[in-house]
């Protein structure tokens, strides 16, 4: 198993099996809308959703990591990791890199991006919204672009009623519903004995009775309760007859839930993508950042124990927010001490089975295979013959590489930024030559960008200057 999965981790990272490394000048096979998207993105400073095989480079350790825990989930276990770098390294390219290997495997994946309005817990349902947000970003392979719930409960409807057909009773017998009702009374059965299992249990029964009964407006009510939309008890007994709903505190039971379910309903498993944990940095109130940081505690504890089943879990955040031991995760001690590294690990042995995953930067042979890849789409899209030598390639990276700072500050995404301005500057500008941007002073003499100082600023000293 383990040569397998360093195998298809090569394979992704080299370009997950698409379009090759192209030599200048030649036009990769790449759909004209994808390169417009990957060009755009890019360009803009985000992570494309689409596109990725098409420029992915390096990471082959990382991928092989995270596709050993993909296959921990399927067969009925749990990961949990933590994806950790500076920004514009690479944390969301790998996560939306493994999110789309993932779909592609018969899994659904749910993302969310924290923020002030998102966390994991809070006094305002911040934890709830973050819960809204992954389910309302449900994808499969059939839907990677997310909004996936309904799909989801339909296919997991057609698929008991293949069932009972296949056991020789079929729709137009008189015992048909009640055969099917009976198959989903006996699948969801094993839930009810987890927490919130029974009500959850109800609610996929009666999704079933409202799809058979051709009540859309009852399914309607469904999936808004399955979104964590009702804000009171009161309100989902009105309209569904349940004395419950999802809140800010039991939210994450829910996510357990759906793993559960989705592996009976046909699915690998639920793979939970979840970026931006300097978010719960930035919160000012230490009583509410421990709080978010003891859900953290609560996840990481049910995958490492077995607690949780079909279920992975991959969290991203800069350095600064998971090792600052004043306001980062580490700041936590039951998880700094579960997280840090052991006395082994050390610049160029690294444990790739640990929870924390350090991004290290690129080697300067995999961005040039980067932006050979990107010149070459660039040509591609815009229907003209390369003028980029290889030569010219080596020597934009290393003017970028050779600038003051760079060996600590400068990251895949600055680099990616300026190779895609300048080919559109050369694009728009054919009497320019090449050789006369990347000589100029304003390019070749340019500073590192200052890294990201992504440590919270003190209120009081906001708005101080000197």
């Amino acid at each position: 198993m383990a040569g397998n999965t360093t195998q298809r981790a090569k394979a992704i990272a080299r370009d997950a099996g698409a379009a090759g490394a192209p030599s200048p000048g030649a036009a990769p096979k790449v759909p004209k809308r994808i390169a417009a998207t990957l060009l755009n993105s890019l360009k803009g400073g985000v992570v494309p959703r689409i596109g990725l095989p098409y420029i992915t480079v390096g990471r082959k350790d990382e991928i092989a990591a995270l596709l050993r825990d993909l296959e921990l989930v399927s067969d009925g276990g749990a990961s949990f990791r933590f994806i950790v770098g500076a920004y514009g390294s690479g944390k969301s390219f790998l996560l939306q890199t493994i999110r789309n290997h993932a779909m592609g495997n018969g899994f659904v994946v749910a993302d969310a991006d924290l923020s002030p309005e998102r966390r994991l817990q809070g006094t305002r349902g911040q934890g709830l919204a973050t819960y809204r947000e992954l389910i309302r970003n449900l994808a499969t392979k059939t839907k990677p672009e997310g909004g996936a719930l309904t799909l989801i409960l339909d296919r997991w409807v057609s698929g008991v009623r293949a069932q009972v057909v296949e056991d020789g009773v079929f729709p137009d017998a008189p015992d048909f519903s009640e055969q099917v009702e009976r198959r989903i009374y006996a699948q969801v059965q094993a839930l009810e004995e987890m927490v919130h299992g029974f009500d959850f249990a109800r609610l996929l029964a009666l999704y079933y009775r409202a799809h058979a009964q051709g009540d859309e407006e009852l399914k309607s009510c469904v999936v808004k309760w399955f979104r964590g939309e009702y804000r009171t008890k009161t309100e989902a007994r009105g309209e569904l007859g349940v004395n419950i709903c999802i809140t800010d505190d039991d939210w994450y039971e829910y996510l357990k839930l759906f793993a559960a379910f989705l592996q009976g309903a046909g699915y690998a498993g639920l793979i939970v993508c979840i970026d931006e944990l300097v978010n719960l940095c930035k919160i000012p109130n230490a009583v509410t950042r421990q709080y978010n940081y003891e859900k953290i505690l609560a996840m990481y504890n049910d995958a490492m124990q077995g607690k949780a089943r079909h279920l992975g879990i991959i969290m991203g955040g800069t350095p600064q927010s998971i090792e600052d031991r004043r306001r980062g995760v580490y700041s936590y001690e039951a998880l700094r001490s579960r997280l840090s590294e052991g006395r082994f690990a050390r610049e160029g042995l690294r444990d790739m089975m640990a929870p924390v995953i350090r991004l290290e930067p690129l080697t300067a042979e995999e961005l040039f295979v980067l932006v050979e890849k990107l010149a070459a789409i660039h040509a591609g899209y815009f229907g003209y013959d390369q003028r980029l030598t290889g030569d010219d390639l080596a020597e934009f990276l290393r003017i970028e590489l050779g600038r003051v700072g760079a060996s600590t500050l400068i990251t895949p995404r600055e680099i990616i930024r300026d190779f895609i301005e300048l080919l559109d500057i050369l694009y728009q500008n054919p009497s320019v030559g090449v050789s006369e941007l990347l000589k100029s002073d304003s390019f070749t003499f340019a500073q590192a960008p200052v890294g990201d100082v992504d440590a919270p600023v003190d209120e009081k000293y906001a708005e101080f200057t000197i």
